[in-house]
């Protein structure tokens, strides 16, 4: 009895030792499907010309001839249903994969959709909160009158503008350009030692003083900006035998570091010294003046010009000192 073209593929499937998940994986087909080949069972089958494709990659794949097994298909058709066509089936073909059971990805996608969502909600807030911390100037009440906002941003453009702005509103940028710098700031009486790196920026808003201090080898390396406007730093320690280059800026010379554009040793001070340093003047000694009278003499002690002393006369008679 002549072998139906399933016995055939299975026989040849075997004698190579294939698996029909190794068929499947590489023809591409539903091992559902070639299963049924294998059962001469072609109502499973789409139908058409994906059944002959089916005959043909199985065929080739186990090595049997791809016409013979069409041909055998073919009369098996007949064979079996002799008024059907080779047509394709009214169903729709099935997913052709090996694997069986068919699994969605949305619960993962909405899963991954909403994480995203929240962290983004979170990135957002941080870098608000951060810019509002950082930008105290630039915060306006929604509630507040015109001219409050406008001050706001009166403020905000000063550095614009010829005249110089108020000291306590003013922002003050200190930048390293190409290397560390170390730097010890005295904003408003507190103290802080920080490094700066190049790219990084320290901000102070100080309402009465900014002092800055910083090593002179790294005068090259360091910028500083008052409201967007840079100021020139010196460029050497504005106090003789000194290491370090250390300047005060606050609302006594605040105005004319924003005119010069600049801080030198010519910078005034805040306020006038108020220790201020008096010297006397020593005059030298008058001579004295004798008035001779008998036995007697009166010596007159010298007098100061800056300040009148009372007279010690001395009258001498004889042997007799009387002290008036």
């Amino acid at each position: 009895m002549a072998q139906t073209l399933g016995e055939k593929l299975r026989e040849a499937r075997e004698a190579r030792g294939i698996s029909l998940s190794e068929v499947a994986e590489q023809t591409r087909i539903s091992p559902y499907y070639i299963e049924a080949i294998e059962r001469d069972d072609y109502k499973p089958l789409p139908g058409g010309i994906f059944n002959k494709g089916f005959v043909r990659s199985f065929a080739k794949f186990v090595g049997v001839d791809e016409n013979e097994a069409l041909a055998d298909y073919l009369n098996a058709l007949t064979i079996e249903t002799p008024n059907a066509t080779d047509g394709p089936q009214s169903y729709r073909p099935e997913v052709l994969t090996d694997d069986t059971s068919s699994r969605t990805g949305v619960p993962t996608v909405l899963v991954a959709v909403v994480i995203l969502g929240v962290m983004t909600a979170i990135i957002l807030v941080g870098l608000k909160y951060f810019w509002e911390s950082s930008n105290p100037a630039t915060v306006t009440d929604t509630n507040s009158s015109p001219a409050a906002n406008t001050s706001v941003i009166t403020a905000n453009t000063a550095a614009d503008s010829s005249t110089s702005p108020e000291f306590g509103v003013a922002r003050f940028e200190f930048k390293a350009v190409n290397q560390p710098v170390s730097l010890t700031a005295t904003n408003d009486g507190r103290v802080s030692t920080n490094i700066v790196t190049p790219g990084s920026i320290s901000s102070f808003a100080p309402k009465e003083s900014l002092k800055l201090s910083y090593s002179k080898s790294l005068a090259s390396a360091v910028s500083l900006t008052i409201n967007g406007k840079t100021i020139t730093l010196p460029a050497q320690p504005l106090e003789a035998r000194r290491n370090v280059i250390e300047f005060e800026i606050n609302a006594g010379n605040f105005a004319s570091i924003w005119t010069n554009g600049a801080i030198s040793a010519a910078t005034p001070s805040a306020t006038p010294n108020a220790n201020l340093v008096s010297t006397r003047s020593t005059l030298a000694p008058a001579p004295k003046a004798s008035i001779p009278m008998g036995n007697a003499a009166i010596v007159n002690a010298p007098t100061s010009n800056a300040r009148p002393s009372p007279t010690r006369r001395v009258i001498v008679v004889g042997n007799t000192n009387r002290a008036n």
